[in-house]
């Protein structure tokens, strides 16, 4: 299935959309102003021991206050510890851990009030994002992702992804991770290092080292609260994680931020460069390519597939829940196997949304109840199947005696939510406008303002796609009628997000022109 990666950069931050296929399966988007994601390495300061949760409130410098529970400290806490306080006071003078000896473990069944001391500084990395009321969850298992491989400090684990099918491949890979993984550093060979040689993991092995050789550095003049390194930006973090042989083109529509992607590119899959391209149409990049009727058409209360059936789907504090309808699909025929197209149908659109509104926590799924048990399997080892593609962590559970499927899904950010509902930009609400059939007046109207007060400045007029159409058509048309009236080509660019009776001007530079 050929994948494409449309970037498209604003002032206010990157929006990411990974198409499958043609279809929107992963919208992603990072604010420009966005001090902290998950991934970030940080040294903190612990503000309040919590017994009765077994957990400690750390001032990692955010607004609120990261959580720590026991559970995320680490066996090897001690060890890191005595790492950490030992680069602050100079008393270790590399980032090696070459001599480094190990401390006693924590054993699982702890209190953090017996492991950690207030007075400490703590070396953390962010487990998740900030999600609603919660500040970010934090863990002490350092980890440094590269595109081949995970890198862990402080642990002798090394272990190769189950999703390298062949088991020689997969041996290969655990003897050449082997023979050049640091002492006292653990290793994940992930998928994408499949096939390739010890020369590509070895270098991607020296860059991973040089990170954590910058996280040393950082200590040894900190004042924690601080940010030592923070993950990839998001663009970089997606290709990292997600780029594969798959992919048919990326496309940006920031000269900046094309230049980036090329030099990450040709740093680690110099065979990529060449899909990269640089978008300089007139619409927005969005719009060119598709993504923003698909996010129309995806987000919301119901999601309608080919076949007339939707989903409905509702959000509760406790767990999101979706119900399957058939719509008029089920008519006639073998009702039985109506039914089951219509849930196999239904749970491809499910594993799409999932991933597309990155739901987290309890899933609830009530499908059409189906009688027959093997098509009751069917569904269930289906339903595994369109989820594989998911890169978080989840768990399916089969189909209970009441038709209900259940399925758990980490939760590391907020979960993606787009209003696709439109409050008239005309009426704010109130549910009347001014007569529609007035429109083109008014654009001439202010047309003529315009043109009195920058008659020389280059313009272009941005309307909802139907009223471009409607100023072209015929002949003369409109726009040319402008063109014989002021000697100057009005030029019009169609704009899906804009309501049909919105219209703005705006100067050469993509700078608005405000009418009042």
């Amino acid at each position: 299935m050929e994948k494409e990666l449309i970037i498209s950069a604003t002032a206010t931050g990157v929006e990411i959309a990974l198409l499958e296929g043609g279809k929107l399966a992963e919208l992603h988007h990072q604010k420009t102003n966005n001090n902290f994601t998950v991934g970030d390495i940080l040294i903190g300061k612990i503000r309040k021991l919590m017994p009765g949760l077994n957990a400690a409130f750390i001032d990692i410098g955010h607004r609120k206050d990261a959580f720590l529970h026991y559970t995320d400290l680490g066996p090897k806490l001690r060890s890191l510890n005595k790492w950490t306080n030992g680069v602050m006071n100079g008393s270790i003078n590399t980032h090696r851990l070459d001599n480094f000896k190990y401390e006693e473990e924590i054993i699982k069944t702890g209190k953090i009030d017996q492991v950690i001391n207030k007075r400490w500084p703590v070396l953390v990395q962010i487990l998740k994002e900030p999600i609603s009321t919660k500040g970010p969850r934090l863990s002490c298992e350092l980890t440094l992702p590269g595109r081949y491989m995970v890198l862990m400090p402080f642990t002798e684990s090394l272990s190769v992804s189950k999703k390298i099918g062949s088991p020689e491949e997969r041996k290969r890979l655990h003897t050449l991770a082997e023979s050049i993984r640091p002492k006292n550093f653990g290793m994940v060979i992930r998928t994408a290092a499949e096939g390739k040689k010890v020369q590509e993991l070895h270098e991607e092995l020296m860059h991973l080292m040089g990170r954590w050789e910058e996280i040393y550095r950082q200590l040894k003049t900190v004042n924690p609260p601080a940010k030592l390194l923070s993950e990839l930006d998001k663009p970089a973090s997606v290709l990292r994680d997600l780029l594969t042989d798959s992919f048919s083109r990326i496309i940006v529509n920031d000269k900046d931020l094309f230049a980036d992607i090329k030099t990450y590119l040709q740093s680690n899959s110099p065979e990529h460069v060449k899909i990269v391209q640089m978008y300089t149409g007139t619409k927005p990049i969005f719009d060119h390519a598709g993504v923003t009727r698909q996010v129309k058409a995806s987000f919301g209360k119901t999601a309608t597939m080919n076949s007339g059936a939707y989903l409905v789907i509702e959000k509760t504090e406790a767990m999101h829940v979706i119900d399957v309808n058939s719509g008029h699909k089920v008519t006639s025929g073998d009702v039985d196997q109506t039914i089951l197209g219509v849930n196999l149908e239904a749970a491809e659109e499910i594993a799409r949304q999932i991933r597309l509104r990155d739901i987290g926590g309890l899933i609830v799924i009530d499908f059409i109840d189906m009688k027959n048990p093997e098509h009751k399997k069917q569904l269930s080892k289906a339903m595994e199947d369109f989820m594989r593609k998911d890169r978080s962590q989840h768990t399916i559970l089969p189909l209970s005696k009441f038709g209900l499927m259940q399925i758990t899904r980490e939760r590391a950010r907020p979960e993606v939510a787009v209003n696709t509902a439109e409050v008239c930009p005309s009426c704010g609400g109130t549910g009347k406008i001014n007569a529609s059939i007035l429109l083109t007046d008014d654009i001439e109207r202010d047309l003529e303002f315009v043109m009195q007060s920058r008659p020389k400045a280059p313009l272009y007029l941005r309307v909802h796609p139907f009223i471009e159409a409607y100023l072209r058509k015929g002949w003369p048309s409109r726009q040319m009628r402008w063109f014989l009236k002021y000697n100057k080509w009005i030029r019009l660019v169609a704009h899906a997000d804009y309501a049909l009776t919105d219209y703005r001007f705006y100067e050469g530079n993509d700078d608005e022109i405000r009418l009042s």
